[in-house]
């Protein structure tokens, strides 16, 4: 049997399969399917500062092999995640990569510094796929500098023994250019990718069909993107791990992400048709290891990035 367990930056996982920001809060609602410390991780929901209701409604919208949400990072704030969802984790025996984010740096921070120290938290994962005031309302993602300010400031203030992910955008000309600048920074790995953003019309009313009007688009149809950018920085930063995620369904789209470069994957959008999802893909791509007469999900992580170079220089 292969072995599982995989290493992100200075943390050891028991295996690669997380799930992924924003598609189960912090895991209850899973929990009655599977217990969830059977998974790597659970990546919690974006948390903020103070508490936020969201965006208007409608809030999703279906998409030929994916869906658009708007749901703004709604949640409770950072105390009461601590108190309630962070707290009922540890109890769970699960680790918790808790993504954070924010509308200026100084959010980031703050964030950072409440979450030191902290026993259930094993990483952090930086959303800086949202608007910055700082800078007319531009995406953190999109730009490196302000992508470099925030990493910067997150990983001075975070506990060191917690390693410190920036999670990117696609929506951008160069991903591997705005990875440079997190890594710089002092990012310890990436988690790629957040969702495209777009736009459905409904046909019927002729408006938008979401409340928001745009909304970022996930599911399988955003998966060959995503393996894309895991190819691309993992091929820059060969020494910085990569969370991979985007449309995963299978074993098979697990193991593609893997091959592509990612020593761990998250599986979101397909808990909402089937929401035992993650162990299943786990137990899926354990096979598919087997089957390959792959030892170990580290033997795996880039091998095809290997066997491209073998194969050209031929």
């Amino acid at each position: 049997m292969a072995t599982m367990s995989t290493r992100l930056a200075t943390v050891t996982l028991p295996n690669p399969v997380l799930t992924a920001s924003g598609c189960a809060a912090a895991g209850r609602e899973l929990h009655q399917f599977f217990d969830v410390s059977q998974l790597g991780a659970v990546v919690t929901k974006s948390i903020m500062p103070r508490a936020r209701s969201g965006r208007a409604t409608p809030r999703m919208a279906e998409t030929p092999s994916g869906m658009l949400n708007s749901i703004g990072l709604q949640g409770p704030g950072i105390e009461s995640f601590i108190a309630n969802d962070l707290a009922w984790l540890a109890e769970q025996g699960a680790r918790a990569v808790v993504s954070i984010a924010g509308t200026h740096t100084d959010d980031y921070v703050l964030l950072a510094r409440k979450l030191a120290g902290h026993p259930a938290v094993a990483m952090l994962e930086v959303n800086i796929s949202c608007p910055n005031v700082e800078s007319r309302g531009q995406v953190f993602a999109c730009d490196a500098i302000a992508s470099s300010r925030v990493i910067g400031a997150v990983r001075r203030a975070a506990d060191p023994a917690q390693p410190v992910f920036a999670k990117l955008s696609p929506d951008v000309t160069d991903i591997v250019h705005i990875a440079r600048a997190c890594a710089d920074a002092g990012a310890d790995g990436f988690s790629l990718i957040n969702t495209l953003l777009g736009i459905v019309i409904d046909t019927d009313t002729l408006a938008p069909a979401l409340g928001g009007v745009s909304g970022g688009l996930s599911g399988p149809a955003i998966r060959p993107v995503a393996v894309r950018c895991v190819w691309q920085v993992h091929q820059a930063f060969p020494h910085l791990p990569i969370l991979g995620m985007g449309g995963i369904r299978t074993g098979l789209d697990a193991l593609q992400f893997i091959l592509a470069g990612a020593s761990a994957v998250s599986v979101g959008t397909a808990v909402f048709g089937d929401p035992s999802a993650p162990v299943r893909v786990l137990a899926e791509l354990e096979a598919a290891l087997d089957e390959r007469g792959l030892a170990s999900v580290r033997d795996a992580v880039g091998l095809a990035q290997r066997n491209q170079r073998a194969r050209v220089s031929a």
